[in-house]
């Protein structure tokens, strides 16, 4: 079951992020897409302070399809900053803890030329640092990072 995002629940009650009531007291587990890094993400690393605008519902079922379904229900944001995003969508900074690159194998869908990922054939390597130009790996094609990270 997923739970509620703390961070939301103090933006939901007009408060800063920081607002210190205690609940932001926890890790969170975000995914950034490599295409969004790729475009205009800033690279960060392990130990960093980066301020990113977190979607408290995440696409579950395309993770489902590249993590499998344990870690995609453990995904507790989704990093966002090319749209769809509520009006005055708040910016979280966070610490960063671990990241992780993800890795998985396309096959198309029967009858169309669209390419899905492979459930199944997912590869994660930790890492340091990233800055959205990890190496596919044969055919295993770089997808996006896990990070864990506190919020501040």
């Amino acid at each position: 079951m997923r739970r509620p995002c703390r961070i939301r629940e103090c933006w939901q009650a007009d408060q800063a992020p920081r607002c210190g009531c205690g609940q932001n007291d926890r890790v969170l587990t975000i995914w950034l897409d490599a295409w969004q890094m790729q475009c205009c993400g800033q690279p960060f690393e392990v130990g960093s302070e980066v301020t990113w605008t977190l979607v408290d519902t995440p696409d579950v079922d395309f993770l489902a399809a590249v993590l499998g379904r344990p870690l995609a229900d453990a995904v507790t944001h989704w990093e966002e900053h090319h749209g769809g995003l509520p009006a005055g969508a708040p910016e979280t900074p966070v610490r960063v803890r671990s990241i992780r690159a993800v890795r998985c194998r396309y096959r198309p869908q029967p009858g169309t030329s669209t390419v899905y990922p492979l459930t199944g054939s997912t590869d994660i390597r930790d890492l340091r640092s990233a800055d959205g130009w990890e190496e596919d790996d044969q055919d295993l094609r770089f997808v996006g990072y896990l990070v864990e990270a506190d919020a501040v």
